[in-house]
């Protein structure tokens, strides 16, 4: 049995029943290959910590910014609570180095790490509710994720990243931005896109994705940083 005293190090919490924190770090791939692991998949410790995740994040933001209205609360929780943000806190913790993989999933360092890493962060805030109780959590949540909330907000990270550079694009240039599809392959049930963003006749940065959507929101993060309009 993996020790995971390491990983209780990284969170500063210490766990009272530790199958639901190796529940947490169960990916469902995993089971595939060892038939005989005792604890389930971690998707319902998922399922639970992203409504304790959202409960906590709202009271703290509710609680610091009285005279914010709820537009803008919402626009900084999305922020917060986004796969990008939860996997980036995840990797600051270490979660990746004791996450219970299968050997294919384990060699996948792309998007695909990432919401793993991002999925398995809201179990263990999940197991962490169900074994310490909801006032740890707070202290937890509130501890590791709410100090992201500063450079969220001197980067202006909770706009919407096809929003801001179309205004940064319009201000600077006078010019509104087009995206356009560069690549797409796979079936109806899986496509995949690489889009385009361009000022006129330059092409400023190319996103993928597995909608339009998500490639053009890629697309336009990328040229943020391109431009250094970040």
């Amino acid at each position: 049995m993996k020790d995971l005293s390491g990983l209780e190090q990284s969170l500063g919490v210490s766990f009272i029943n530790k199958s639901l924190l190796y529940e947490a770090l169960t990916h469902r791939s995993y089971l595939n290959e060892n038939t005989d692991w005792k604890y389930p998949h971690n998707e319902r410790l998922e399922f639970l910590g992203d409504a304790v995740i959202e409960l906590v994040i709202t009271e703290a933001l509710f609680l610091r910014f009285p005279e914010k209205p709820e537009g803008e609360l919402t626009s900084f929780r999305a922020a917060l609570v986004n796969t990008k943000m939860l996997a980036e806190v995840a990797g600051i913790l270490h979660v990746g180095d004791h996450l219970l993989l299968s050997r294919g999933e384990s060699k996948d360092m792309g998007r695909a790490r990432q919401y793993i890493l991002a999925n398995t962060f809201e179990a263990l805030s999940g197991a962490l509710y169900l074994d310490r109780g909801y006032g740890e959590v707070k202290d937890f949540l509130e501890r590791v994720l709410m100090p992201q909330l500063d450079e969220i907000i001197e980067k202006k990270l909770y706009k919407d990243p096809k929003s801001m550079f179309q205004e940064e694009a319009q201000d600077r240039h006078g010019v509104t931005p087009t995206y356009s599809v560069i690549k797409e392959w796979g079936p109806d049930h899986d496509k995949h896109f690489v889009i385009g963003i361009f000022l006129d006749e330059e092409k400023v940065a190319e996103g993928e994705g597995p909608s339009k959507q998500i490639a053009q929101e890629e697309a336009a993060r990328k040229a943020l940083e391109v431009k250094g309009w970040i």
